[in-house]
C-alpha cells in the first residue's frame, strides 16, 4: 500500500528535492523509501534514514548492488511500486 500524502504531502525543501528527483530519474513515480524519509522527517524520516543508510552502504559481505537487489527483490515481493 501506498499512502497518497507521499506523492504530494511534502512542502519546501522536500518538496524541491523531490521535484529534482523526479526530473533526474525521469518518472513521476518515486522511490517510496526517499518519499518517506522526507515526509515528517522530525517524526518518522531521520530515525529511518539513520538506520537504513548503515544497512545499504556499511561494512558488509554483501556488495551495495546485492543489498539494493535484495531491497528491490523484497519490494517486489510486497507489491511496491518502485
Amino acid at each position: 500500500m501506498r499512502l497518497s500524502i507521499l506523492e504530494s504531502g511534502h512542502d519546501g525543501a522536500a518538496h524541491e528535492a523531490l521535484q529534482e528527483l523526479r526530473l533526474s530519474l525521469g518518472s513521476d513515480v518515486l522511490p517510496g523509501s526517499r518519499a518517506t524519509i522526507l515526509y515528517r522527517p522530525e517524526f518518522f524520516g531521520k530515525r529511518f534514514a539513520d538506520w537504513l543508510h548503515p544497512l545499504m552502504r556499511g561494512p558488509s559481505d554483501w556488495t551495495v548492488g546485492e543489498r539494493e537487489l535484495m531491497a528491490a527483490f523484497v519490494s517486489k515481493l510486497n507489491q511496491c511500486p518502485w
